[in-house]
């Protein structure tokens, strides 16, 4: 059964927590405070004390840092430094080196591009350039000519579907002049039918 420590009266409690709390107490006070609230059952009043001794109680089990430990931590900031330099590094020089290569690409493809549409004047002689030029026409106008070949079906095509649309026109001709003709027969025999003799 748990029951309420004892071991020190609420007058010398009040004592040593002001002297911790005041930052004026010994180790061995500070001991003396850990063993008293290291149990389940206190005075009443002392809630919030006994919670933060439990956690100095759990923290003493912590290990004390390496004798490198220092060492350690600043070598990792340095490494820190380093990567954020390349970082810095990378942040602006990748943007600035895009830019530059499409510029590059730029004036590139201009100074391509407009070499090639500037023409060359390659002969000497009027009479083999006249020549040559007839050459190039000769090819074209075939070309041409192959191509109009090529779309003649096309054209028959579309003449067979203006001569069967305009056959197909005749016949719904045909067709509502005798329904006309029938509506009027129709007309008739109902107006005979209507007649009473």
């Amino acid at each position: 059964m748990n029951t309420i420590n004892t071991t020190m009266n609420p007058e010398e409690l009040n004592r040593l927590l002001d002297k911790y709390y005041s930052g004026r107490s010994s180790e061995e006070e500070e001991n003396l405070l850990c063993d008293y609230f290291g149990v389940d059952t206190i005075h009443e009043g002392y809630e919030a004390e006994h919670e933060i001794f439990a956690y100095y109680r759990s923290a003493r089990n912590v290990p004390e840092p390496s004798v490198d430990f220092e060492a350690r931590i600043m070598a990792g900031l340095d490494g820190a430094e380093i990567i954020e330099e390349k970082f810095l590094i990378r942040r602006y020089l990748y943007p600035l080196v895009g830019a530059a290569a499409s510029i590059l690409i730029l004036f590139g493809s201009y100074f391509f591009l407009s070499r090639d549409l500037q023409p060359k004047d390659t002969f000497t002689d009027p009479k083999i350039a006249y020549l040559e030029t007839r050459k190039i026409l000769f090819e074209v106008s075939s070309k041409m000519n192959k191509a109009e070949m090529a779309l003649e079906p096309v054209g028959k095509i579309r003449i067979m579907t203006t001569k069967g649309f305009s056959a197909i026109n005749k016949s719904t001709g045909i067709v509502s002049k005798n329904l006309k003709s029938l509506e009027r027969l129709d007309g008739a025999t109902k107006s005979v039918k209507n007649k009473k003799y």
